[in-house]
């Protein structure tokens, strides 16, 4: 199991500003960030549900060119759960009687689905009364496009691309991009690491996609290629050397394939797509063994005796 509140928090706490700086901008302009500092945990009653939570995160800083401070309340949610809008405004009363300073309130929606809008405010009105009007800033991974942050030279624009909105055949372009971004950042080794392992955590690509992914690095400059790998890992690293390892073999197998139907061709005259076919699929050691055989054809069902004897390692197409 994904410990996703471990991830979100190590990453918000490692890269806090730049996470402000990306989806508050605003707010980043006023904080004085020499100043800032994380509040030991917060343990909250919630009230609705009769269960005991931990605030994600809670910083301290002062009003830039001011003397006066206000609280960053950050709040990762990486399920979908009713009433939530209610407990984060239990969040804000509790810390605002202990605190008595301004709050600004932000919550994460980190889940895959579903992708209806989260609402960001809690209100209560009573007979045509409005008594409160709570809201807070709420940013939604699923309903955000990853092409809207791939230029951002953000650390967390890296990560968190690999949580947005990305079509299934997207997915190895996306991991590429992030980790593409992530190299041209400048960072130190452990916050590279850090933000490469999330990559790796959510954006985790199966056989297909990871050649696919292979394929797309193949385009890079050597040097930036190599930063990729190196950031990844040894298993990357491994993956990469073999995944062209594969590509050169089926690239030989490929051109052996051409060679020899040509080939068979002159000796036994015109073939059928079906003989094309078993050819074509022949493992490279099998084509290779052809390449010889075929000197002794004078006819097709010379070709297709040969074939019949090898038919264990010969896919035919039905």
């Amino acid at each position: 199991m994904i410990d996703h509140d471990r991830l979100f928090k190590e990453l918000l706490t490692t890269c806090f500003q730049d996470f402000i700086e990306l989806f508050a901008p605003d707010l980043a302009a006023r904080v004085e960030w020499d100043s800032l500092r994380f509040l030991d945990k917060e343990i909250f009653t919630d009230v609705t549900e009769g269960e005991r939570h931990e605030a994600d995160l809670i910083a301290v800083a002062r009003v830039r060119g001011e003397e006066s401070c206000f609280l960053i309340h950050v709040e990762n949610q990486a399920s979908k759960q009713s009433e939530f809008a209610e407990r984060m405004f239990h969040y804000f009363a509790r810390l605002r009687s202990k605190h008595r300073l301004p709050i600004y309130p932000i919550v994460l929606f980190s889940y895959d689905k579903p992708r209806k809008a989260e609402p960001d405010f809690f209100r209560v009105e009573l007979a045509g009364l409005q008594v409160l009007d709570f809201r807070f800033h709420a940013i939604q991974l699923n309903r955000l496009s990853w092409r809207d942050y791939v230029k951002h030279a953000n650390p967390v624009a890296s990560a968190l691309m690999a949580k947005m909105q990305i079509a299934p055949h997207e997915r190895a372009k996306v991991k590429l991009e992030c980790l593409r971004l992530l190299v041209t950042l400048k960072l130190n080794p452990a916050r590279m690491q850090m933000i490469a392992g999330f990559v790796d955590t959510y954006l985790e690509l199966n056989r297909e996609e990871f050649q696919e992914f292979n394929r797309e690095l193949a385009r890079e400059q050597p040097a930036q290629r190599e930063k990729v790998v190196e950031i990844t890992g040894n298993w990357a690293r491994e993956n990469w050397h073999k995944g062209q390892q594969e590509g050169r073999q089926e690239g030989r197998r490929q051109e052996a394939s051409t060679l020899i139907l040509r080939q068979l061709t002159r000796r036994v005259g015109p073939l059928t797509k079906r003989l094309e076919s078993r050819v074509q699929k022949l493992p490279l050691e099998k084509a290779e063994a052809l390449a010889e055989a075929l000197l002794d054809f004078s006819t097709r069902a010379d070709l297709e005796a040969w074939l019949q004897a090898n038919a264990k390692t010969v896919v035919e197409t039905k």
